[in-house]
This record gives C-alpha cells, sequence and structure tokens, in this order.
C-alpha cells in the first residue's frame, strides 16, 4: 500500500515529467514563422490526379510585384515546407524568400518561385519515377503531371508569368534533385533549367540508364550539387551523371556541376548554395 505523502510526490513527479513533455512540444508548434511578406500559402489545395490525395502550394512573389505590370520567369520546387518558413521545416529552411529578395535588389533578378509541399510518407514514392524494392511503386510520372498539366497552367493563369519554357526552371534536393533531373530530361518543353542539388540517383539504378537513353537541348542548363559529407555514394553517382550528360555532347557552358568540401546532406548546405544557383540558372546570355 503506498502511503499518502508518497503518493503526493508521485502525483508531483508525474505532473512535472507531464508539464516538460507539453513544454517541449509546446516549443515544437510555436517556433516562430520566418517566411516574408512576400510568400503566400494557397487557400485551396489541387487534387492530383490518378494519386487520389489533394496538395498544398506556397508561392513566392518578387518584391513589387503589385505595384509593376512585368512578367516573371517561373522556379518550381519540391518540398515547399522547407522553402519559406522555420515554423514548417523539418530541419531548417532554404531561406528562399529572404535570398531572392536580397537579389532582386543586388542584381535585379525577379522570380516568382511555386513551391509544391512534399506528401510526407508518399514523398520518396511522389518523387521517383522508378520502382523501388523496399519503397514501392513509383509515383514520380503522376506527381511531375501533376505540376505540368495542373499547377502550371493555375499559376500561368493567375499570375503575371512568362510561361514558355526558356524561363521555366525546377529545382529540389535529395529525392527533389532526384525529380528535377527527371523533369528537364522527360520536359524539355516545359523546362529549360534545373537545380539538381544532393540528387538521390541511389534510389535507382534506371536513372542513368534513362539519361543515356535520353536527349536534352542545347539550351538546357542544368546545375548539379552535392557536399563530401553527405554520406553513401552520392558523391561518386552525381559525378557519374554529370559525366553521362557531358559525353552525351551537351554544351560544357550549360552544365554546371560543384562537389563543395565539408558539406553535409542538409538544407542550410543548400541554402548556401541556393543564390549562386539561380543567378547562374537565369544567366543573361
Amino acid at each position: 500500500m503506498i502511503r499518502p505523502r508518497l503518493l503526493a510526490i508521485l502525483i508531483v513527479l508525474v505532473g512535472i515529467l507531464s508539464g516538460c513533455e507539453k513544454s517541449e512540444q509546446s516549443t515544437e508548434e510555436i517556433r516562430p514563422p520566418s517566411a516574408q511578406d512576400n510568400v503566400f500559402v494557397l487557400s485551396q489545395s489541387f487534387e492530383m490526379p490518378g494519386l487520389d490525395r489533394t496538395r498544398k502550394i506556397r508561392v513566392y512573389l518578387p518584391p513589387g510585384y503589385d505595384n509593376e505590370s512585368s512578367r516573371y520567369p517561373v522556379m518550381y520546387m519540391h518540398d515547399a515546407q522547407n522553402l519559406f518558413d522555420d515554423a514548417t521545416s523539418y530541419a531548417g529552411e532554404w531561406k528562399v524568400d529572404e535570398t531572392l529578395n536580397k537579389l532582386a535588389k543586388t542584381h535585379g533578378l525577379k522570380l516568382i518561385v511555386v513551391g509544391i509541399d512534399n506528401g510526407q510518407d508518399k514523398r520518396l514514392t511522389e518523387l521517383s519515377a522508378w520502382d523501388h524494392p523496399e519503397y514501392g511503386n513509383a509515383e514520380g510520372k503522376q506527381y511531375l503531371a501533376f505540376i505540368t498539366e495542373v499547377i502550371k497552367p493555375f499559376i500561368d493563369a493567375e499570375y503575371r508569368t512568362k510561361p514558355d519554357a526558356t524561363n521555366t526552371a525546377i529545382m529540389g534536393s535529395s529525392m527533389g534533385g532526384l525529380m528535377s533531373f527527371y523533369a528537364i530530361y522527360s520536359h524539355p518543353e516545359i523546362f529549360t533549367k534545373a537545380g539538381i542539388f544532393s540528387p538521390s540517383f541511389w534510389y535507382s539504378p534506371d536513372v542513368f540508364e534513362f539519361a543515356q537513353s535520353s536527349q536534352l537541348p542545347n539550351s538546357a542548363r542544368l546545375d548539379f550539387l552535392v557536399g563530401t559529407e553527405e554520406g553513401g555514394e552520392i558523391v561518386k553517382d552525381m559525378r557519374k551523371m554529370v559525366s553521362i550528360t557531358k559525353n552525351a555532347g551537351h554544351p560544357i557552358r550549360n552544365i554546371k556541376s560543384r562537389v563543395v568540401d565539408g558539406a553535409g546532406h542538409n538544407e542550410a548546405f543548400w541554402a548556401s548554395e541556393f543564390a549562386d544557383s539561380v543567378l547562374w540558372l537565369f544567366r543573361e546570355e
């Protein structure tokens, strides 16, 4: 039988431990938002044909958008929860909005960025066009069709875009890098610029056969990026893909490849390289 005094102590200890747990959860939940005022979460969720699910879309508009009549290039990006806002990010944000706001002032580069939220437990299958024996059947073709057939037409109708391929880019990291690579190869009539950060070429060896059997227009620009501390064969795989692209005769001036010493597989690394990438992808000839 537990004595009343001991029971009271136990109750207090349980309360303290519960309070600590709630405090930690609360701290996580109230992480302050960091998205700039020119980032918008669209009010509607968009149906993803063939996947029986919906997806949230986040849009960055360049400074002065409401006071101008100009049209702007558009870049589509994956894992939108991690692009603009620390409050929604998994492990820190890319600071896309802060970086582009600065580049608008320093370089006159103004873009619209459309971020597609990832599918969380569906992320691996959605961002690959190839099946995986452990992770399941690929849904990448449907995901990309969602971007090209649902989201892009909506964005071009609702915002002042330059909808042609010359002014349309796609960028992502990890599985998003794999998808961006697939997107520019499979739809060069839509995308002519791709930021391929820390690409997950490990996911399927079929990606190399796909690249060898495909042809890019000479105008396509590919920016490959990887860090030496990302683990696995990621550096080797990226170098292999860069070699395939070069050996196919793609112009060297339209291939950028960086292996950054000491960099790991994380948002801080990708954020640090984002400005250089967009300046190169959207450079004037």
